[in-house]
């Protein structure tokens, strides 16, 4: 080796970090002795920031830029080894780079399912999981809070704390916010947005920023997947239409099964059904030529329908069968407030007469509950 390199191996010149990698977060400069020489070049790359320890005490801190070491840019350094007229070289200090630029695509995801109570459909489970974004905000309280002293961090090292903290939150804010189930498959990105408010103050904390977190999927059993989206359709349908189709799907399904008896019967159902309707249809042939042409009938008088107020939004309108079902099913109840064409503001439903009738087949509330 000759003079030159021994020199060189003894003070560093030039500090600087190279990073190559998709992951390391902190890089600790290694050099001989921890000792650096008097007036080296520290460069400090967009997307990092430097940070001077000394003796475990976190002292000054370098943003992106070049600079010439010396006690003017060490103002905490030099305080802290009392360099009053300047400092001869060497000097002993520990100089970490904290990358500060977005990490993207890290993964959360809920290993267990999430209980969670539904007005509707009560205690159920749902599982989640999606994607989020960090960066390093506030470089010297990050390396006092999850760092230390190791030279080389990654996010593979932070990672499961990350997941195990926003699996925690994204719980209790599920559980808190009141979403109707509904919601948590059609309103992906109003419960990221949610989450994102509950989960940011607390990264905050340990010097993160989380610039983005988002909410990818949001698994139900099936059965409820299924029951909320029939409800979703009750507004675009014919109710009667649907009770029709179901029959006669149940009605095609039995009679497939000729070796049962209820496929039988259901078979000799339908062929009766289906020979009444012809005889019908062959004498209301027969007679049409003999009855005189009836006159032109009156308009029939249009449906009744009413808006609804469904979880604080306007919803309608629907007829009388539809109120019915809505009814049943809990979803419109006396307190409930209406309005129709006619009628001069929102009234309770219990107080329309036309709509009196729903709520005569729902059982009063069981005394002492």
């Amino acid at each position: 080796m000759g003079l030159f390199d021994k020199l060189r191996g003894e003070f560093i010149d030039i500090i600087e970090w190279l990073d190559d990698s998709n992951d390391t977060m902190v890089y600790r400069f290694e050099r001989y002795q921890n000792e650096i020489k008097n007036g080296a070049k520290l460069t400090v790359r967009e997307g990092q920031i430097a940070v001077f320890i000394n003796e475990g005490q976190i002292a000054d801190v370098f943003q992106p830029g070049m600079y010439t070491l010396n006690t003017q840019n060490l103002p905490i350094l030099s305080t802290l080894q009392g360099w009053k007229h300047g400092f001869n070289s060497p000097f002993k200090a520990e100089v970490y780079f904290v990358s500060t630029r977005s990490l993207t695509a890290q993964k959360w995801g809920t290993k267990n399912p999430i209980t969670l109570s539904d007005q509707r459909f009560g205690m159920l489970e749902i599982r989640a999981f999606g994607t989020y974004v960090i960066k390093v905000s506030n470089a010297p309280l990050f390396i006092k809070e999850i760092v230390g002293t190791d030279g080389h961090f990654t996010t593979d090292e932070i990672a499961d704390q990350l997941k195990s903290m926003i699996v925690t939150r994204f719980t209790d804010a599920a559980g808190e916010a009141g979403f109707p189930i509904e919601a948590f498959a059609g309103n992906i990105n109003e419960l990221s947005d949610y989450v994102l408010t509950i989960i940011a103050p607390e990264f905050a904390q340990y010097g993160l920023e989380l610039p983005k977190f988002l909410v990818e999927n949001v698994s139900m059993p099936e059965e409820i997947k299924k029951e909320i989206f029939e409800l979703s359709r009750l507004n675009a349908i014919d109710l009667n239409k649907l009770a029709q189709m179901k029959a006669a799907k149940a009605m095609e399904a039995a009679a497939s099964n000729p070796s049962g008896t209820a496929g039988a019967g259901m078979g000799m159902g339908m062929g009766f059904a289906m020979a009444n309707q012809m005889g019908q249809t062959f004498a209301s042939d027969q007679q049409q030529p003999q009855q005189s042409a009836p006159s032109t009938p009156p308009p029939v008088p249009p449906a009744l329908t009413f808006f609804v107020v469904v979880n604080g939004q306007q919803a309608g309108p629907y007829d009388m069968a539809a109120l019915k079902q809505m009814a049943m099913q809990n979803q419109l109840s006396r307190e409930s407030l209406v309005w129709r064409d006619g009628m001069a503001n929102w009234a309770a439903a219990g107080e329309q007469a036309e709509l009196k009738s729903l709520f005569g087949s729902i059982p009063p509330p069981i005394p002492g509950q």
